[in-house]
C-alpha cells in the first residue's frame, strides 16, 4: 500500500513537473509471489530482477559509504564521530518516471548494497574458507533480498533496523551531496538556506532514522552545533502517518539500536532530553504527560525507542491520509501533542494517479469518457468529469457504459479462467475484495456473508433460485508470511469456493473465487471488471484505503463501513451510490466494552454461518481457531475485537439491498 501510493505521487509530481524524486531500496526479491496449494497459501521469491529490469540505470558513480555498529569517538576539538564497526556502500540504481505529456521525468532513486573488494579476503577463501572469506559480501546481499523480512526472531528486527537505516543514510548522504554540489550556482551556501531547497517527506515510520541521520551529517560532517542542525533538520523533514494499529507504530529496542547505531542513538537521546526540558519549563500541566509523550520509553522491563513519537518532536508538519484518520490522529493518538502544538497536524487525503487508474487501465471507459467530454483533458483534471452529469440520463451513453463494462468483465474472467481454472459468468454480478488480508479488514465477514448465501440457496426451491440475482464473489490479497490467522482466511476462501464452485445445485447463482498473487498488473484486470467492491473494515481501522478510490473510477459501487476515505467519497458520490452498514468509527470502543461485559446478543443468522463451517460442509481442516477469534467476550485472540459478529446483520441486510439494485 505504502508503496503504491509512493508511486501515485511520484506520477503525479512528475505530471505536474514538480522538481522531486523517490527513494527506496531495490528489493531483489520484492515481497513474495503467492501461490495457493492445498495446505493454502505458500510464499515464493519473487523473480522480477532474473531476466534483468529494462527500466534501471545503474549508476556506478554514486556510492556512498553506509555504517553499522562500532563507536562513538570524540575528537580533540570535542565533536563526535563514528568509527569502527562495519562500512557497506550504497549503490544508486535511477529509474525514470515520465510525466504525462511532459518533457521531464523525474527519478525514483534505487539503493543497492554493496560491500567493497577490500572486503573480500583471499588468504582465507584460498584456504578453502569461502562462506567467511566473503561474510560482509553475505551480509550485504541482505539487506536488499526482501521487503518485510520475518522479524519474529532477534535476527530479523536488526535486518529490518538495518534496512530502515542504510535507505536513511544513503538518501541524506545523496541530498546533502546535491545540495553542495548546487551552492557553486548561488550566492551563498549557507545551511539556514537548506530546508528551502530540499523537503523530506517520511513516507510512515519506516524512514524515521532520517531525523538522527540528518542531525549526525550536519553536526560531525559539516561542523554545525545542535542549535543549527536541529532548525535545519526540523524545517527539513515531515511526516505522514498512515496506520493507527498499535502494532504497526513501530517501537525498537534501545539497546540494539544502540549497539546498531551508537551515533545515532546519542542524538535520539539528546533529542528525547531536549523535549522534555522545553515541556517542563513551558508547559507545566502537561508534565503527566511526559511519560507517554517522550521518544523513548525507558520502562525497564523493555525500553524502547518510539518511532511515531520521534517524528512527532521532530517534524515542522505530520498528516493523517483521510478527513477521519487526521481527526483520530489529532483526538486521540497525537492528542497530548495537539496542544503544545496546534498548528503541526493536519490532513491529506491520499490520492490515485488517473492515468494509470483509468486511462491505460479501461481503454473502453476511457474512450467513452473522452467521447462525451469531447476531450482527453480529463487525464490531468478529473474535475471535469463532471462534465458527464448532463448526459446522466441519455440512454446512448448508458449502453455504451453497459458496453464497455463487459468488455472489462469478459477480460477479468479470462484471467479467473486462466489463474485459477474456475469459468465464471460475465452476466453475473461481479463482487470484489482485494487488499492485504487482515483482521480488521474483515475478509472473514465477506467470506462468512459468502457461506451465509450457499446456505440459503441450498434450502431454496427451483422456483425459488429463479428468482436469485446471480453473483461472482472474489477476494485477493498476500497474508504475511507469518500471520497465522490471515493464512487460515485465504485457506478458508479457498475451501468455500472449492465447494460452492463444483456443486451443480448452485453454481448458476454463486461462485466463489480466490485471485491469487494480487499485485498492480492483477488490480489493473480486475478494478474495470467490477460492480461492486468491498471495503468493509472496522471504522476508525482503515486510515485510508486507496482500491476505494480506484473503483469508484472505473464506475464501480462499494459496499462498506464509515471508515477511511469511504466517508469521502461517499459525500462525492452521493449517500444513494453507497452500500453503507456497520458501527461508526466513535461507536467501537464502547462496543468493546460492551462485549467484554457479556451484552453482546450474537444475530442467528451470525450463528448459522459459523456453524455451518464447523459442520465440515467445506473439508477437513480444523477452522476452530480462526473461528474461536469471534468467541467468548475477552482473552488474547477471542471476544471478536474487530466487531464482525456485530457488523454482520447490517452486512448481510446491505447485501440484500445490494441484490436489489442489481
Amino acid at each position: 500500500g505504502l508503496g503504491r501510493l509512493a508511486a501515485c505521487f511520484l506520477d503525479s509530481m512528475a505530471t505536474l513537473n514538480l522538481p522531486a524524486w523517490g527513494y527506496g531500496l531495490r528489493y531483489r526479491y520484492g515481497l513474495f509471489k503467492q501461490r495457493i496449494a492445498k495446505e493454502g497459501q505458500e510464499e515464493i521469491a519473487e523473480d522480477w530482477l532474473e531476466k534483468f529490469s529494462p527500466w534501471e540505470i545503474v549508476r556506478h558513480d554514486v556510492v556512498y559509504p553506509v555504517r553499522f555498529f562500532g563507536h562513538v569517538e570524540i575528537l580533540p576539538d570535542g565533536r563526535r564521530k563514528s568509527a569502527g564497526g562495519e562500512v557497506l556502500n550504497a549503490l544508486a540504481y535511477d529509474v525514470p518516471i515520465p510525466g504525462y505529456k511532459t518533457k521531464n521525468a523525474i527519478s525514483l532513486r534505487l539503493w543497492d548494497a554493496k560491500a567493497s573488494a577490500e572486503d573480500f579476503n583471499l588468504f582465507q577463501f584460498n584456504d578453502g574458507q569461502y562462506e567467511s572469506a566473503a561474510q560482509l559480501h553475505s551480509r550485504a546481499q541482505q539487506i536488499c533480498a526482501v521487503l518485510y523480512p520475518g522479524d519474529a526472531t532477534e535476527e530479523g528486527k536488526l535486518l529490518r533496523l538495518k534496512q530502515q537505516f542504510f535507505l536513511c543514510s544513503a538518501s541524506l548522504q545523496d541530498i546533502i551531496f546535491r545540495f553542495k554540489e548546487r551552492k557553486s550556482d548561488r550566492v551563498s551556501g549557507k545551511w539556514s538556506e537548506f530546508p528551502s531547497k530540499v523537503a523530506v517527506q517520511m513516507n510512515d515510520t519506516h524512514p524515521t532514522l532520517a531525523i538522527p541521520e540528518l542531525m549526525r551529517l550536519l553536526m560531525d560532517e559539516e561542523g554545525l552545533g545542535w542549535d543549527e542542525a536541529w532548525d535545519v533538520t526540523n524545517k527539513t523533514v515531515a511526516y505522514t502517518n498512515h496506520t493507527v494499529l498499535p502494532e504497526a507504530l513501530e517501537k525498537w529496542s534501545q539497546s540494539v539500536m544502540r549497539k546498531l547505531l551508537p551515533r545515532q542513538m546519542e542524538i535520539i537521546e539528546e533529542i528525547d532530553k531536549r523535549f522534555r526540558e522545553m515541556v517542563i519549563s513551558t508547559r507545566k500541566d502537561m508534565e503527566g504527560k511526559l511519560d507517554s509523550m517522550s521518544v523513548l520509553d525507558n520502562s525497564p522491563q523493555k525500553p524502547v525507542v518510539r518511532m511515531a513519537n520521534l517524528c512527532v518532536v521532530s517534524a515542522h508538519t505530520v498528516n493523517g491520509v483521510a478527513e477521519l484518520h487526521s481527526n483520530i490522529l489529532k483526538e486521540e493518538l497525537f492528542a497530548d501533542y495537539v496542544s503544545i502544538w496546534p498548528k503541526k497536524f493536519q490532513n491529506k487525503t491520499n490520492g490515485i494517479t488517473p492515468r494509470r487508474w483509468l486511462r491505460f487501465c479501461n481503454p473502453e471507459l476511457s474512450e467513452i469518457v473522452t467521447k462525451w467530454l469531447k476531450t482527453d483533458q480529463w487525464t490531468s483534471n478529473l474535475d471535469l468529469l463532471t462534465g458527464l452529469r448532463k448526459f446522466a440520463d441519455d440512454e446512448k451513453l448508458h449502453a455504451e457504459w453497459a458496453a464497455a463494462k463487459l468488455a472489462s468483465k469478459k477480460r477479468l474472467a479470462k484471467h479467473v479462467l486462466d489463474a485459477t481454472g474456475v469459468t465464471i459468468d460475465p452476466t453475473s454480478l461481479f463482487d470484489i475484495q482485494i487488499k492485504r488480508i487482515h483482521e480488521y479488514k474483515r475478509q472473514l465477514m465477506n467470506i462468512l456473508g459468502a457461506v451465509y448465501r450457499y446456505k440459503k440457496l441450498k434450502e431454496m426451491s427451483a422456483e425459488e433460485k429463479q428468482k436469485v440475482t446471480p453473483r461472482t464473489v472474489m477476494v485477493g490479497g498476500k497474508a504475511f508470511a507469518t500471520y497465522t490467522n490471515a493464512k487460515r482466511i485465504v485457506k478458508l476462501v479457498n475451501d468455500v469456493g472449492a465447494v460452492v464452485n463444483n456443486d451443480p445445485d448452485v453454481n448458476k447463482y454463486l461462485k466463489v473465487v480466490f485471485i491469487p498473487n494480487y499485485n498492480v498488473s492483477v488490480a489493473e484486470v480486475l478494478i474495470p471488471g467490477s460492480e461492486l467492491s468491498q471495503h468493509i473494515s472496522t471504522a476508525g481501522m482503515e486510515a485510508s484505503g486507496t482500491s476505494n478510490m480506484k473503483f469508484s473510477l472505473n464506475g464501480c459501487v462499494i459496499i462498506g463501513t464509515l471508515d477511511g476515505a469511504n466517508v469521502e467519497i461517499r459525500e462525492e458520490v452521493g449517500e444513494d451510490n453507497f452500500f453503507l452498514f456497520g458501527a461508526k468509527a466513535d461507536q467501537v470502543a464502547g462496543l468493546r466494552k460492551d462485549r467484554e461485559n457479556g451484552l453482546f446478543k450474537p444475530d442467528p443468522r451470525f450463528e448459522e454461518a459459523k456453524q455451518y463451517i464447523r459442520s465440515g460442509t467445506f473439508g477437513t481442516y480444523d477452522y476452530t481457531p480462526l473461528l474461536d477469534s469471534l468467541e467468548g467476550n475477552s482473552g488474547f485472540g477471542r471476544g471478536d475485537y474487530f466487531l464482525v459478529g456485530y457488523d454482520f446483520p447490517s452486512y448481510i441486510d446491505a447485501q440484500a439491498r445490494v441484490d436489489e439494485a442489481y
